[in-house]
């Protein structure tokens, strides 16, 4: 495969800094073209949020430039991505509990990371930062949001539309660096040439629906990388027009 790709993040209306931190990486081996794109946004309520996602983009970038290749090579496998990603986020999440403990104050961060290599997706999640799969059938959430409200949902003690103005809807059960325990989630499937992956922060999907992102981002709509960043802005503004407050990242990746 190979890939188009851009990126776009906005502060947004309300905030004085971007707690979201973006890695989007390509490499050409032996085995053609590899991706990861990694998306953290710092937690909003927590102090030094943007030093968090800054930590674990950091480490992510150290592991596609010297484990993965390790891996690729021996034959990279579902198994030994996931045993290897835990390893990394369970290291970090401690490094980021020590950094906020030495001052005593706590941070943390989301994680959605997205390796593509062969004709294989890797996805790995920590939070409600998303990543979405549109192909030519329609759009698909990989992740499931690791929050309070997606567990009632998932429940059936709460709507969705309920979800949506519940006091609690920004509440987190998982995040690096603010807990001991972390679990975080794992997919992994193979996917199609000329299909699109959208990862973002979870401010840039809060007010939009699927069917509005696939409108513009399917497949046949992003033939150039122009394109996609002119899609990137436009959901950006869309999204302030209509009140979103928090910050606003998003990856657009068209294999091809």
């Amino acid at each position: 495969m190979n890939f188009l790709t851009i990126v776009h993040t906005d502060v947004g209306i309300r905030r004085k800094t971007n707690q979201d931190s973006i890695l989007l990486e390509t490499a050409d081996t032996d085995y053609g073209q590899v991706l990861l794109g990694v998306i953290c946004d710092g937690m909003g309520g927590l102090a030094k949020g943007e030093v968090a996602s800054a930590i674990l983009i950091k480490a992510f970038s150290n592991w596609f430039h010297r484990e993965f290749p390790r891996l690729l090579y021996r034959g990279v496998g579902a198994k030994d991505v996931k045993k290897s990603w835990m390893d990394l986020l369970l290291e970090q999440n401690q490094k980021i509990s020590d950094y906020g403990a030495g001052d005593n104050f706590t941070l943390g961060t989301t994680a959605a990371a997205l390796l593509l290599a062969g004709n294989i997706y890797y996805v790995v999640n920590v939070g409600d930062s998303r990543v979405y799969y549109l192909g030519e059938e329609g759009i698909e959430q990989i992740t499931v949001d690791q929050t309070f409200v997606q567990r009632e949902i998932d429940g059936g003690r709460m709507t969705a539309d309920e979800a949506k103005m519940h006091p609690k809807r920004n509440m987190l059960l998982q995040c690096v660096g603010a807990g001991s325990a972390l679990k975080p989630d794992f997919y992994t499937a193979e996917y199609e040439p000329d299909s699109v992956f959208m990862m973002c922060s979870d401010g840039f999907c809060h007010v939009i629906q699927p069917g509005e992102f696939y409108s513009r981002l399917k497949p046949g709509c992003l033939t150039r990388e122009e394109k996609m960043k002119e899609a990137a802005i436009y959901f950006t503004e869309l999204n302030k027009s209509r009140g979103e407050e928090d910050n606003m990242s998003v990856v657009l990746i068209r294999a091809y």
